[in-house]
């Protein structure tokens, strides 16, 4: 099994080679970076090049890229949101474009995965920002921007009536044309939706990439693994079942001391892999 972390850890605040450096402290391999300018400025070839220069001397290896959801994250100024679903096509193309910019990364730091999410959660109550016909023409725009960098596309499951486990299956079953898109399963909103292990089979041949964190069914808290109310035995011998081989990326909310939260994830790992050598 291999491991990583979301840079979604350390997501209120620019991100620096310390960060990674304590990332790879706590045993971990690879990680994926939440691609929001207040955090990390994709759109500075300097920025990548430096981080291309962290991954090196830290022995981390960049797994995915979050696609941007947002221009700044934390602090009580004023935000841009991204919907690629919204109605109103000035907003979905900016959304699209800060995707593309994102992607852009590839050219001088190759990475395999874009996770991306369609619209927002039902919760944010934007009712604008999840348009169907929006969505599918977006998906299709971002898979097609991804193949020409060699990147995949894995849409995320979140708490959306597009992005529920069946729709985001049925949409890759039915209705888009691009081999390289899949799923990314996480497994927090999974909970908030339903069954975990139910969610795992319905994407069963589509999940590409995974988000691991817990929650106790009521709030996305992104808690560490076992802190919450998974069934995580069952979560992990269902992922076994569907021969997913993919890379376990930990999300989780810096709400704590990071060095805590690091190391009761590094357990987490270890419970995972001694649940995985006993299916």
């Amino acid at each position: 099994m291999r491991f990583g972390i979301s840079t979604h850890l350390y997501h209120d605040r620019r991100l620096e080679r310390g960060h990674l450096a304590q990332i790879a402290g706590y045993g971990f391999e690879t990680i994926e970076l939440f691609a929001t300018r207040s955090h990390f400025d994709y759109h500075d070839d300097a920025a990548v090049a430096e981080l291309g220069r962290w991954l090196g001397e830290t022995g981390l290896t960049l797994n995915s890229i979050h696609a941007p959801i947002t221009d700044v994250f934390g602090g009580s100024g004023p935000r841009t949101t991204y919907s690629n679903a919204v109605g109103a096509h000035d907003r979905r193309e900016a959304a699209v474009r800060e995707a593309e910019a994102a992607l852009g990364i590839a050219r001088q730091l190759p990475f395999d995965i874009m996770v991306l999410h369609l619209g927002t959660p039902s919760n944010m109550n934007n009712a604008d920002d999840n348009h169907r016909a929006a969505a599918l023409r977006s998906l299709d725009e971002i898979s097609r921007l991804a193949e020409t960098v060699g990147v995949r596309v894995a849409v995320e499951v979140i708490p959306n009536r597009l992005s529920d486990p069946l729709s985001l299956a049925a949409v890759l079953d039915d209705e888009l044309d691009a081999s390289r898109t899949g799923i990314c399963l996480d497994f927090g909103h999974a909970h908030l939706m339903g069954d975990v292990a139910d969610a795992v089979e319905t994407v069963a041949e589509h999940v590409i990439a995974t988000h691991i964190h817990d929650n106790h069914g009521k709030d996305d808290e992104h808690l560490v693994p076992y802190r919450g109310s998974i069934d995580w035995e069952q979560a992990l011998v269902t992922m076994q079942k569907i021969g997913y081989e993919g890379t376990y990326l930990m999300e989780l909310a810096g709400t704590g001391e990071v060095a805590a939260i690091l190391e009761d994830a590094r357990r987490a790992r270890h419970r995972f892999e001694r649940t995985v050598a006993h299916v």
